[in-house]
């Protein structure tokens, strides 16, 4: 998917680069997921975003559909020796080739959800050997980190290892953690090819660094192509200063006050208008953890992001910043990005596209290649969930951090984290799902979540996935909070404790 915007561009650099190292390439392209010369149909249909309900945007800057794997097959099948898609699922990436290698038929549901999960679980690079890991003690090499690879067998299944003598850690809990990153209900996670069903797969390690994957299902396919527009949503911009202080907290919440309350004063001055959107965090004094916080510290970074309709009321804002070095407080220090950039709030714009009416094409060494993407939507029952186990810790429990029974990821959709949590052992889940109820965490991130909290579970693997909707002050480069893609969010709620049997506690250490 290197072709970003310009598949074709991609290609053509691709082939100059080829002639030049003297090497005979047969290049495929897949067209198609570029909608922009849709947009006034698209508009006219009244399309409105699939998770906010809001109007399709009077001026889009793009708009692309996440493609799936038959294009990149097809071109395989012609013989392209490297095909270049834009937008597609990053999953397709990995599907695409499996299809063509063994033969994979549209309808081969299980074997395309396996698929699917092998492309998942490589798609972020070491993030699968290692990378983020909970247990980041265990993993050595971050200097030369392994890539993932996937050794599938024709039946899906597979084994996921890394590249030899390099760093990382290959393991259920690293495999685990990169299955649940960033995925929605893990019995209906839907991309382009197939309806995938993840609950019930199992990792086993089978040697070092080797660990079998298997267990993923496949219950259909949607008749629709996820399309992400982004338009333009107004102005941002986002400074940090250093405090190094007595009381560093309490002064860095005043200075971001002096700064904003100068600035509000000038623009009703100059009939700007008020910030759309304001983010005061004091980092080292745990403003991401709320009512959790414990520190108390010295020294902190005073972040301030803003948002307003107005790029001149911004770049008032950004020459705010520096007077505060001599007019509020001592040992206000750092301003090392000078003053603040200005830059326009993109804002993304979700909606389903028929995969009837999506343009998609293949092209092998320039030349047209028939394709048939499958476009009629197939629903299979589900198979019967079964029954999840929540246990009391009973009278004689005790307190435990929630890392000592788990490892976690988090990640975004959008305005939406996801956090998936993993049990050590499948002993410990009960006791993890009794406490974590979904209004035990939207409790817990009460100051970061403005919207409901599902749950999810995974009894193949011991696990649980959350949605935290509305989590993310907007999500993306859209937000102006320190974290806007939700990725400490499973670190916070690792540290919550979680009451166990006193017994469980003392032979486990």
């Amino acid at each position: 998917n290197a072709g970003g915007v310009n598949p074709r561009g991609c290609r053509d650099a691709l082939a100059r680069a080829a002639a030049e190292a003297g090497v005979e390439l047969s290049i495929g392209v897949v067209l198609g997921d570029d909608l922009m010369e849709r947009a006034d149909a698209i508009r006219d249909r009244g399309v409105t975003e699939m998770f906010s309900g809001v109007a399709f945007p009077d001026e889009i800057w793009s708009m692309n559909a996440y493609l799936g794997a038959r294009p990149i097959a097809t071109a395989l099948d012609a013989g392209a020796d490297i095909v270049i898609t834009g937008r597609c699922a990053d999953s397709a990436v990995a599907l695409g080739p499996l299809m063509h290698e063994f033969g994979w038929k549209d309808e081969d549901w299980d074997k395309l959800s396996q698929g699917s999960l092998a492309g998942h679980l490589i798609e972020c690079g070491p993030q699968g050997t290692g990378g983020n890991f909970t247990d980041w003690q265990d993993v050595s090499g971050w200097d030369d980190m392994g890539m993932p690879i996937v050794e599938v067998s024709e039946d899906g299944s597979f084994v996921m290892t890394k590249t030899a003598d390099t760093g990382g850690l290959v393991s259920p809990g690293s495999a685990g953690e990169q299955m649940l990153y960033e995925i929605g209900d893990p019995r209906a996670y839907l991309l382009p090819d197939v309806i995938c069903d993840w609950s019930g797969v199992t990792l086993e390690q089978i040697g070092p660094d080797r660990v079998r994957v298997m267990g993923g299902k496949g219950l259909g396919r949607t008749g629709s192509y996820k399309v992400s527009a982004t338009y333009a949503d107004g102005w941002r911009a986002v400074t940090t200063l250093t405090l190094a202080a007595i009381d560093a907290p309490a002064k860095a919440e005043r200075v971001a006050e002096a700064i904003l309350t100068r600035c509000r004063r000038i623009f009703r001055n100059k009939n700007l208008g008020d910030f759309r959107q304001v983010s005061v965090e004091v980092l080292g004094a745990e403003a991401a953890y709320g009512a959790n916080a414990r520190a108390r510290t010295r020294e902190v970074v005073l972040k301030i992001g803003v948002a307003h309709e107005e790029r001149s009321a911004l770049n008032i804002f950004a020459g705010e910043i520096a007077p505060m070095a001599i007019s509020t407080a001592q040992g206000l220090t750092g301003f090392y990005a000078g003053r603040p950039k200005v830059q326009p709030v993109v804002r993304l714009f979700s909606f389903l596209q028929d995969k009837a009416d999506t343009p998609v094409a293949v092209e092998v060494d320039g030349k047209d290649v028939p394709v048939t993407v499958a476009t009629r939507e197939v629903r299979l029952d589900p198979p019967a969930t079964p029954p999840a186990d929540s246990r009391d810790a009973g009278p004689d429990a005790v307190k435990v951090r929630l890392v000592e029974l788990a490892w976690g990821r988090s990640g975004d959709k959008g305005d939406i984290a996801n956090i998936g949590i993993m049990a050590r052992k499948p002993d410990y889940l009960p006791y993890i799902r009794s406490a974590l109820t979904e209004d035990a965490v939207k409790t817990y991130f009460a100051h970061l979540c403005n919207g409901p909290v599902e749950r999810f579970d995974l009894p193949g693997s011991h696990a649980l996935n959350f949605l935290l909707h509305e989590s993310l002050g907007g999500g993306g480069i859209a937000s102006v909070r320190i974290d806007p893609q939700g990725k400490g969010f499973a670190q916070m709620l690792l540290d919550i404790e979680i009451p166990v049997p006193a017994k469980l506690a003392e032979n486990d250490g």
